[in-house]
Formats: structure tokens, sequence, C-alpha cells
């Protein structure tokens, strides 16, 4: 178990989603000495909804994406994902190492048939108290306009399973909304996707701007992976520095304290809002199974919120969603060779590892969790 906290977040929060998930079972996938040791620790050691399975290695932070793939082949990130594959769980939750999640998941699950490359999908907040949802925010950094067109494809059948959208809005990132702003890239995308919502498969906006990522503009957000994780990256810092700014004020004389005193339910209302532990827990999509990574820093709440958004992508049957669409939409053509050492995939933000989880009964989905 990693990611920055360990297993003292990981564990504790696994046992906090069973219990509020009846139907859930939870496979915790690490070292099987030191799982069993917080297990006990927290009483929970006998749960009925939570197992063990032994992984005697570790992917740490540092480590490069060829010894995940190459030499670490019992590390609990690799397990958990094979449990995917051999249908034993149904997704798995890591708070580990991005770059090389996103390597051990594609070479043991494979991509759809038609997609050409994954892609890490999040939600972000907006100011209509709902959530957009952005894609890629880091898998991909140099893109070809098909593969943002199969993201947006890709996106729409997850957001529409996800919230319930029967045509969800999707909007294309660039530097202005005319037609004529933005880099070739972009105005490529954009016909296909015009020409997507021509024949009633999109529901294309259009070109959107950043700040409609946070006004709700669209409920999907499609650009490159380096556009994306330097978008994700500077809201985060943003959302840091409100908070510090707003604790630091406040605590600036009596007056300050008894503003911030009769302010009280409004300041914890904005808190509820854009406290990123509730958007926790980005998507893998294009891949034959479900794979979700959490933030490497993730405190146990936030790490509880992305082991839910992994068990509610199995409970909705995201990744059939997502076939179906692809099978109709995309031309099951030879995509590129599977990267089978994935040495071409660029590591977007490197962190430590998580848990695995899961459900039992037919109709709850089991999730498992790693390094």
């Amino acid at each position: 178990m990693g990611g920055d906290h360990g297993p003292s977040v990981t564990i504790p929060a696994a046992i906090s989603f069973v219990k509020r998930e009846p139907d859930a079972e939870l496979i915790l996938v690490g070292q099987e000495a030191v799982i069993q040791s917080v297990l006990k620790k927290h009483k929970a050691a006998d749960h009925p909804r939570l197992s063990v399975r032994h992984a005697s290695e570790v992917v740490t932070m540092d480590d490069s994406i060829e010894v995940a793939l190459r030499r670490k082949k019992d590390s609990s990130m690799r397990v958990a994902v094979t449990l995917v594959k051999e249908n034993a769980v149904q997704a798995a939750v890591s708070a580990g190492n991005t770059g090389a999640l996103m390597a051990v998941s594609r070479y043991v699950l494979k991509t759809i048939p038609g997609v050409d490359r994954p892609a890490i999908c999040t939600i972000l907040p907006n100011q209509n108290d709902g959530p957009t949802y952005m894609l890629d925010l880091g898998a991909n950094v140099d893109c070809e306009p098909q593969h943002l067109q199969q993201f947006a494809l890709m996106g729409s059948a997850l957001v529409s399973a996800m919230e319930g959208k029967p045509r969800p809005t999707v909007g294309l990132l660039n530097i202005g909304e005319e037609d004529i702003k933005g880099n070739d890239l972009v105005k490529h995308t954009a016909e296909l996707l015009r020409a997507e919502h021509e024949k009633g498969v999109l529901n294309f906006y259009g070109n959107v701007e950043g700040n409609d990522i946070f006004e709700g503009t669209t409920d999907l957000v499609v650009c490159d992976g380096f556009v994306g994780n330097v978008t994700l990256k500077a809201s985060e810092g943003l959302g840091r520095f409100v908070k510090s700014v707003l604790t630091t004020e406040f605590k600036k004389g009596w007056l300050n304290m008894l503003g911030a005193l009769i302010a009280y339910g409004a300041i914890k209302a904005l808190s509820r809002r854009l406290n990123p532990s509730r958007y926790n827990g980005a998507s893998l999509l294009g891949l034959r199974g479900l794979v979700f990574k959490s933030h490497g820093g993730a405190d146990m709440y936030a790490f509880e919120w992305a082991i839910q958004r992994a068990y509610d992508a199995a409970k909705y049957d995201v990744l059939s969603r997502i076939k179906v669409t692809i099978d109709k939409l995309i031309p099951s053509a030879p995509t590129a060779a599977d990267p089978a050492d994935a040495a071409d995939l660029p590591a977007a933000a490197a962190t430590s590892a998580g848990v695995s989880a899961g459900a039992a009964s037919a109709a709850a989905p089991v999730i498992s969790a790693a390094d």
C-alpha cells in the first residue's frame, strides 16, 4: 500500500466505504503483513467484505516505467490490474505513480479496439455546484485530431452513464470561442467534432475557454494531455492560494475574526464546494477494464471518494457503454502496435499508491487498488 500516506489512509478509507455500501466487497492489494496489522488496529481484520491479496513488491514514485513493467511484476499495482483482467474484480483503484499505472494498465488490459490511446479523465467543480468532466489530463502530451475525437466520444459516454444525461454537451478547450482561434490541432479537431455533431453522435457545443470549465458551460471539456495537466495543476494551486489567503486575512485582528464568525456558514459552504477531495478519482478511459487513479496525497476522505467513483463506474456499466460507443462510431482497424514496454507513455504527475476494492454482488461492482 502506497500513496503519500500509505495504509494509514487507504485502509481506513476502505473500511469506511464498505460500511456505507452494504453490497461492496473490497480486495486490499499489497504486503499482507502490513495490511493485516492496520486492519487489526481498526478492528476490521475479520470484516466479511474486506479481503487481502498479497503482493511482494511496491512501485515507488521514483520508479521508471521500465522498472514498473519489467522488474516489479509482483507489485500491488500489477496484481490489482491483473485482477481486473481476470474478472476477479470490476475495477482497480490506485494512488500510485501515474505514469507507471497507465503503462501497467495499458500493457495488462490493452486498449479497446478502435482506441489508439487511453486518456485520463477527472471532474472539476463548477459554479452550478455540479461537475465538469475534463480529459486528457496528462496521459498524452502529443496528440493528433483523431485522438481528441476519441477522447470526446469516450468522455461523452462516461458523462452520460455517470450523470444520467443522454446528450451531454462537449466543449473543445481553446484560446477563444471563434473558429479561427487556436492551433492546427484544435482547428482540425473542431472539424471532426462538428461532423459528429451534425450526424447526431455528439452534442458539440464548440470552443470553450479556461473560465468555461468552472462556469459549467459544458458537461465535458476536451484537450490534449499537456494543456489538461497544466490546467489541472494551476487550478489546484489556485484553490490552495484562495484558502491560504482567506485563512490569513481572517486571523488579522478581532474585527476580521468576528467577520469570519458571522460568515461561517458561507465560508463552510465555499470550502465544501471547492474541496478537491470531493472530486478525487480520475478514470483511465480507453482500456478494456476500469482503472481509477487517486491523487497520491489524498487523505482518507479523498481516497474514499476515489473508491466511490470506481464503484459507481462499475455499477453503471461505464465500460460497456464506452465499448458500444467506440464500436459504433470508430472502425476497429488495427491500432498502432500495443507498446509492450510502454516506453513511449509519458509519466504524468507521479505519486505513490493506493488500495483494491470491489463488490461481491452481481449488481454491485468489485474494485481493486494498488501502489
